[in-house]
């Protein structure tokens, strides 16, 4: 903490006016991605229904977040793409981005209640697909950054294929009855 507190020339405790604490400061790249998508969610047009919303909001905010607007300030997507890994071997910060997981799904249902017309505290659906959505976020998340080079070389557009990967298989692992062999098999 003190060499990131010297590297912008701050005190720490004024570091830490700005974060809680050292897993807030980290998760924060992160945190401007998902307050993002966020954005871009709410920003979907009204008719959609609800997953394709989600999809479009999480595959254009990747996109948006590669650009090179986005790359010089905190928003960029490689450093978000470099710290889903260091998350997943970190436990503190992977109980700290669950704990971040939960919030937004929490905001994620209350967009998808106001969408469809719904109480988000009486009808189950919003807080059901933003959990199951959030899900498959995660396993792509974790696909991509056990995937061989070539994925992780692609950067953004090979998180977004992983992605909608994943997603493809939302309906077919929902179906009830047996699945068929090599169904989800990977692209």
């Amino acid at each position: 903490m003190d060499e990131i507190a010297a590297a912008v020339d701050v005190s720490q405790r004024t570091f830490f006016r700005y974060f809680a604490n050292k897993e807030e400061a980290a998760l924060a790249v992160l945190a401007d991605a998902e307050d993002y998508f966020i954005e871009r969610l709410a920003d979907r047009p009204p008719d959609e229904p609800p997953l394709l919303a989600l999809r479009m909001a999480v595959c254009a905010a990747w996109r948006d977040l590669s650009t090179e607007d986005y790359q010089q300030g905190s928003r960029g997507v490689s450093a978000a793409l470099e710290l889903l890994q260091l998350i997943e071997s970190t436990p503190s910060l992977l109980a700290a981005q669950l704990r971040r997981s939960a919030e937004q799904e929490q905001r994620v249902a209350v967009i998808l209640a106001a969408r469809e017309g719904v109480d988000a505290a009486a009808d189950l659906r919003p807080r059901l697909l933003a959990a199951v959505f959030g899900a498959a976020i995660r396993t792509a998340h974790l696909a991509w950054s056990t995937t061989g080079d070539r994925q992780r070389e692609e950067g953004p557009e090979g998180m977004i294929a992983v992605i909608e990967a994943q997603l493809d298989q939302l309906g077919p692992a929902l179906v009830t009855g047996h699945w068929p062999p090599d169904a989800g098999h990977r692209p």
